[in-house]
Order: C-alpha cells, then structure tokens, then sequence
C-alpha cells in the first residue's frame, strides 16, 4: 500500500492498517523491553505504562522516533513532527483489561487537535487476545462526545457517554511490527484478553510542531525537523546508563533515530 492509498483510506475510515513497519529485530526488543518493565515497576498495571516513564528511558525514546514510524506519518503532519505523548497497553493472559469505547481527543490538551495516533503492535493483536475495536467513519464530523467515569476494571477509568452499536464495529488485526493509524475523533475501545496470549500495543501520538501542548513543560520530544519558537518543551534525549536501562542495540551510539 503506497502513501496516497494509507492517506486515503486513514480519511475515509477514521483509521488504517499498515503492516511489517518495523523489523523483526526491533519488535523482539520491544517485547524483551516490556518484560523488562514488569520487572522494574512490579506494582504497576502493565497496562499503564504511560508517558511519564519515558522520560529517563533511552529504549523507549529510541523506539518512539524510529525513522520507519515517522515515514508513515510525515504526508498527515508535514516534515516537522514531535512525539506528544506514548503509552504501552500490555493486557496480560486470561485477565488483560478492557478499554472502552472513547475517543483520543477527549484527553488531550493541543491546540489545535491536529494529531495521529500510532498504535504499534509489540505482539500479534486479533479478536482472542483483544484487539484494538473501531467504529468505522464515526470521526468524520470531528466533533467529540461526552466521557464519563466507569468505575470498572479498565484501562482508562472512563468510558463514551453514548450508546455505541457495535454491530457496526470492526476488530483492527494487526501483526507484530505492524502498526494502524487513527484519528483522535475516532470512536474506538478494545476488549479484555481472555487468551493464553499476551496483547501488547505501543500507542503514539504524533503532533507537527506548531501544535502547542497546553501543559507546562510536558515533556514531547522532537523527532524530525525543526522546532517552532516559544511553542513546546522539547528536552535532551536520555543517556543510556548499564545497569539502569533496558540495553538494545546500539544503546551506546546516541541519537538512535
């Protein structure tokens, strides 16, 4: 699929599919990298390893502005792109909790919402460990709905303040190392992992760089071209330290992108 078909069917659907981004290399250190971070934060959800963490996390940071990634994304945003925000959504064997039906764009503070989400499968996701759900086209007025609390087990605490029919959903497969892009109005959740398989999903939320973050020094990074002036905090990059970090090929050899 060329860069016009992707563009084309992304504003269609709301969302689109684009397998084998990145190598197999890479997605066998994203997955040891998320064993890892069992380890290393043993009290927290795996599906909550959110964005804050990848402040001192050269892996992380290396994988976010992999060229591959931004490739896929540069005909939405243009030459000049930054990385708002990531969130690895790691549901477990037999009891990975659900997401439910929300949109991105609910959450985020930018202005304007000029942004697109990568969801970067670390494992094969299908319907039996949970896969990522849309509701095809429900972005196309742009207009964001409602959210309330849900005190459920779930990934988000919250849910769609609207009754969704689900009969007009689609399950998003998507193969390790693939990726599917989807817009921020778009209606969207996933189901709990009941599988003997793990679903682990890298979700990334791309911005062009005039997009301003209405969050004091939140902590985006700059991935490929130029910053604009008085617009966003864009820190060094994490130094990789042994014995502290995950190491990854050429962990040693900064910037890895």
């Amino acid at each position: 699929m060329n860069g016009a078909e992707i563009v084309r069917r992304y504003e269609e659907d709301g969302y689109v599919v684009v397998p084998g981004v990145i190598d197999s290399e890479l997605t066998a250190e994203a997955q040891g990298h998320i064993e890892w971070m069992g380890e290393k934060h043993p009290d927290v959800r795996p599906e909550q390893y959110h964005h804050h963490l990848i402040v001192d996390d050269p892996f992380w940071i290396r994988l976010c502005t992999d060229p591959r990634l931004i490739d896929v994304i540069e005909p939405f945003l243009g030459p000049d792109i930054a990385l708002f925000a990531a969130h690895y959504i790691s549901k477990p064997p037999r009891d990975g909790q659900p997401v439910l039906w929300h949109q991105d764009g609910n959450y985020w503070p930018l202005e304007p919402m000029e942004v697109i989400t990568i969801w970067l499968a670390v494992d094969d996701s299908n319907p039996e460990n949970g896969c990522m759900r849309v509701v095809p086209g429900s972005h196309r007025d742009q207009n964001l709905f409602k959210h309330r609390a849900s005190d459920g087990e779930n990934v988000l605490r919250s849910e769609l303040d609207l009754k969704v029919d689900e009969s007009t959903a689609a399950d998003v497969v998507v193969p390790a190392g693939g990726v599917s892009l989807h817009d921020p109005y778009l209606i969207h959740g996933s189901e709990a992992n009941r599988s003997d398989r793990r679903r682990c999903g890298l979700t990334l939320r791309y911005i062009p760089t005039t997009t301003r973050i209405k969050r004091e020094n939140f902590p985006a990074y700059l991935c490929r071209g130029r910053a604009v002036e008085g617009i966003n905090h864009y820190p060094p990059l994490p130094r990789f330290r042994a014995g502290e970090h995950y190491p990854f090929n050429g962990c040693d050899r900064p910037p890895w992108n």
